[in-house]
């Protein structure tokens, strides 16, 4: 037997395939017993409808694309499941894929979302350029998280970044240190803006600001601390990572070469990733609201599809500290 087509799951249903597809897409105007027969034929038969048919059938997708900037990031995971749940309540499904941070990999992979003539589209902390971000939205509403935007025909979703590293400092300094470096994000969404908050609170303080060129990943950490250890004198007392991913790669070279989390070196990461509260790690952190972000990007996305709104709206959230056990008094210099 093939597999199983909505007019078999009418027939079992004693009903019309009309009404099955009134059912398949949660229409509001069919009776519980009716839809209960259905939903009993379709079980048994193990039919499920096929979002892209049912789709074009209706003339109104009910598919959201999603392309996150890094998979292995537990901030996109926390900010997905976020929207996964909201798109789910509301009778969407999510597509998901990546780009693997590379805006030229990013640029194949919105093409491939736009294939599938999704609702909307959600983009997580992207690299692409902007020009392939505009010629999406001209297709469909689009919405970026942790990645600013002047164009009219996107909405965003971020976090104040500047405020988040000025409090990162802030606590350091208030536990005695004063040669504080930043592990930054390089080019990627978002870095900017903790890197001009980090300088900006440093010297505000009378300090001078130490920059190290990384980006959001482990190894990345673990890299740009060997280098700042090899090139710096005397090492910094503290660090702030660009995110919580880099601080771990960071805190790892740092235990590699003897020194001590906090004692000898105090280490800051930003997220509050699920990977921060870990005990083994307990990680003093920048907190994003990733709850709140998931709602508000899934919320514009759905004024956007309803035709509710044209004018952009840029959502800009407050950071919040979450001190935990990888920072510490300065218990002075520490030793190479």
């Amino acid at each position: 037997m093939g597999k199983p087509t909505m007019e078999d799951v009418a027939a079992r249903a004693g009903v019309s395939r009309a009404l099955v597809s009134l059912v398949m897409r949660n229409a509001p105007n069919v009776s519980a017993q009716r839809r209960a027969a259905v939903v009993k034929a379709a079980e048994e038969l193990g039919y499920s409808p096929h979002v892209m048919a049912r789709s074009l059938a209706s003339r109104t997708s009910t598919v959201l694309g999603v392309m996150v900037n890094d998979l292995r990031n537990a901030f996109f995971a926390d900010v997905v499941e976020g929207l996964d749940a909201a798109a789910q309540a509301a009778g969407f499904d999510l597509i998901l894929n990546t780009g693997g941070r590379m805006p030229s990999r990013e640029g194949a992979a919105l093409r491939s979302l736009l294939s599938f003539r999704p609702a909307g589209v959600v983009l997580l902390s992207p690299v692409v350029p902007a020009a392939a971000i505009e010629a999406a939205a001209r297709q469909c509403p689009v919405v970026l998280v942790s990645r600013t935007s002047r164009l009219s025909t996107v909405d965003t979703v971020n976090d104040d970044g500047e405020a988040g590293a000025a409090l990162a400092v802030e606590h350091l300094v208030q536990l005695g240190h004063r040669r504080i470096a930043h592990l930054d994000g390089g080019g990627a969404a978002g870095a900017a803006a903790r890197r001009r908050g980090f300088r900006q609170a440093m010297r505000a303080h009378g300090l001078e600001p130490i920059v190290v060129r990384s980006e959001h990943t482990d190894t990345a950490g673990e890299k740009a601390v060997q280098e700042l250890l090899s090139s710096c004198a005397p090492t910094p007392t503290a660090l702030v990572a660009g995110n919580d991913f880099n601080a771990v790669g960071a805190i790892s070279a740092l235990e590699e070469h003897g020194l001590r989390v906090p004692g000898d070196v105090s280490v800051v990461g930003y997220d509050n990733t699920s990977l921060a509260s870990l005990r083994h790690i307990s990680l003093t952190t920048v907190d994003q609201p990733r709850a709140e972000m998931a709602r508000l990007a899934f919320d514009a996305l759905l004024e956007r599809i309803r035709g509710e709104r044209t004018e952009p709206v840029r959502h800009l959230l407050h950071p919040s500290l979450v001190v935990r056990e990888t920072t510490g008094p300065n218990s002075g210099e520490a030793q190479r």
